[in-house]
């Protein structure tokens, strides 16, 4: 059990939580949600001790663990990836440590053997002989081949280790794990690994996350953070979204019944407060009128932007065809020979282990690319309106925002750029911010705002819901649902491609897999091939037992 006790922080004349009271137990899975800037990170790094609160205490059960997923991708490069995760359990690590030191001196005294009796002791009750297997199973799990576990964390790729971090935050079993966006840079298999494990986990957790279909697999509880207090609710992020949405009704219907009594008192006492035979009754209903008290409706701190793609010119029954592509970059194959043909009808959601390979296919498709081989035809009809993953050089330059968007506008008008930027959370003055310091949502938003105005009939958008907050990607979701064109897209969020393609196709080292409905449905024939595959596989070794030495031979 971890709780908070009257926590305050203030952040110079801020005051980001003011006196918070919650109790976080075991067996549960909290969702910790609120808008950007409502301290979610910064509430994880108070309980887990990283962070002091100008008041008020965190009081964790004696003797618990507590672990948290770190964030600084740089700190253990020095140690190898297998040591790093086996370091989640710092304890167990300074035993293994302080073994080998032991066993590796010369001068190996009795005193010596009492104390590596006693840290084989502490060694073995903390299941030491175990835990090189499970740090290894966690990594696997994660996606991480057992050719890398003895690599020093220097020597890999920063997505790994993303992954890395988080084995290390599993590792041991702790009896509190924190977990600040521990989906992010994960691929679909992973994530899917995760939400298992979570879903198994006996103990504590808490975990802020952007990614609604994660949060409603795992969580049992979600935890709201709204203007500097945290309301807790039984059940997943649907859930709660379904009774605050309800509260916030009932609270206005209640109002309403309450502004309609009201009216009748106050007409009653104007008509009859001069009247003798009625003063009696006049005066009765002040005083039932001063009983009546209206709701204190306080409206959320979030805000949703308006997201409404309206292409300028309707779309053509050729689209795009695309034949036989292959690019190679720094060395690595990263398209091979890709082929398809896209309708008007196309919402498509490209997916796959291999996010490089498709963020080449977007960047070719977008003419930001020339491929090695293969070409592509744009139908006549369509214009096309590219999202990138990476926008860094995008936003370079020294302009502000609305000078930014200006060339994509048809119309060169400051007030027409500005209404769309207004619609995306940038008001007023916030038009001449410039783009060189923008965060990571402001850019996102930028970009959908460009792409808003450009009014095109097909939409490439590569990742598009990185560093949104929850309601951006809410209504990014809802706005492509509503879009009519040809969307090409790729994401990590299960829901936001759940919710918007009727047709997945993947890249595999092998070819393109290429299937026509939703996400869930695309999962499920993948699952019930390898349910084929396996119960194949399975039943050829049966029968291979049953055969003679030299039957067998043959065959």
């Amino acid at each position: 059990m971890i709780q908070a006790s009257n926590i305050t922080l203030r952040l110079g004349k801020r005051v980001l939580f003011e006196n918070v009271n919650i109790k976080f137990t075991e067996g549960n899975c909290y969702g910790l949600i609120g808008a950007n800037g409502t301290g979610k990170s910064t509430f994880l790094r108070i309980l887990s001790g990283q962070l002091e609160p100008t008041s008020g205490e965190i009081v964790i059960t004696p003797g618990q663990r507590l672990s948290f997923l770190e964030q600084d991708h740089f700190k253990y490069d020095s140690y190898t990836v297998l040591d790093t995760v086996i370091m989640g359990n710092k304890r167990l690590y300074d035993i293994m440590k302080e073994k080998d030191a032991l066993y590796a001196k010369e001068d190996f005294s009795d005193e010596d053997g009492i104390k590596a009796s006693e840290l084989e002791s502490e060694f073995a009750n903390m299941n030491g002989w175990e835990a090189e297997a499970d740090a290894e199973s966690l990594l696997n799990g994660l996606g991480i081949e057992t050719e890398l576990h003895y690599k020093l964390m220097s020597e890999i790729d920063a997505n790994l280790k993303v992954k890395v971090l988080l084995a290390k935050a599993l590792f041991g079993n702790p009896d509190i794990l924190l977990l600040d966006e521990p989906t992010n840079h994960l691929d679909m298999d992973a994530i899917q690994w995760l939400e298992e494990f979570l879903i198994n986990f006996d103990n504590t957790v808490i975990v802020v996350s952007h990614d609604r279909y994660f949060l409603n697999k795992v969580c049992t509880f979600t935890a709201d953070i709204d203007y500097g207090k945290i309301q807790l609710y039984a059940g997943n992020y649907d859930f709660w979204y379904e009774s605050s949405q309800l509260m916030v009704r009932q609270m206005k219907e209640a109002n309403k019944k309450k502004e309609e009594k009201i009216k009748e008192l106050q007409e009653f006492i104007r008509r009859f407060s001069a009247n003798a035979s009625k003063s009696k009754q006049a005066t009765s209903r002040k005083r039932a009128l001063e009983k009546i008290e209206l709701d204190d409706i306080k409206p959320s701190s979030r805000k949703y932007p308006f997201i409404d793609f309206r292409p300028s010119r309707d779309i053509g029954n050729e689209v795009l065809t695309v034949s036989h592509i292959s690019k190679t970059i720094d060395g690595e194959k990263v398209l091979n020979d890709v082929s398809f043909i896209l309708g008007r009808e196309d919402k498509v959601a490209f997916v796959g282990p291999d996010a490089k390979g498709i963020s080449a296919l977007f960047a070719i498709l977008a003419g930001e690319m020339e491929p090695d081989e293969g070409d592509y035809k744009w139908g006549v009809t369509t214009s096309q309106a590219y999202f990138p993953k990476d926008n860094t050089k995008l936003f370079s330059g020294d302009e502000n925002i609305t000078e930014f968007l200006m060339p994509f506008s048809p119309e060169k008008d400051v007030t027409y750029v500005r209404g769309f930027l207004g619609r995306m959370l940038f008001p007023g003055d916030a038009g001449v911010k410039k783009v060189k310091v923008l965060s990571g949502g402001e850019k996102v938003r930028v970009l959908l705002s460009k792409m808003m105005i450009m009014a095109s009939n097909v939409l490439l958008l590569d990742e598009p819901t990185n560093h949104l907050d929850m309601e951006s990607i809410t209504a990014l979701n809802n706005g492509l649902i509503k879009f009519p064109g040809v969307i090409l897209f790729t994401s990590q969020d299960h829901q936001f491609i759940q919710t918007i393609a009727n047709r997945i196709i993947e890249l595999t080292p092998t070819g393109l897999i290429d299937k026509i409905g939703t996400y869930d449905e695309y999962l499920e024939s993948d699952e019930m091939a390898r349910k084929r595959q396996v119960m194949n596989f399975s039943e050829e070794d049966l029968e291979a037992d049953d055969l003679t030495e030299d039957e067998s031979i043959e065959r």
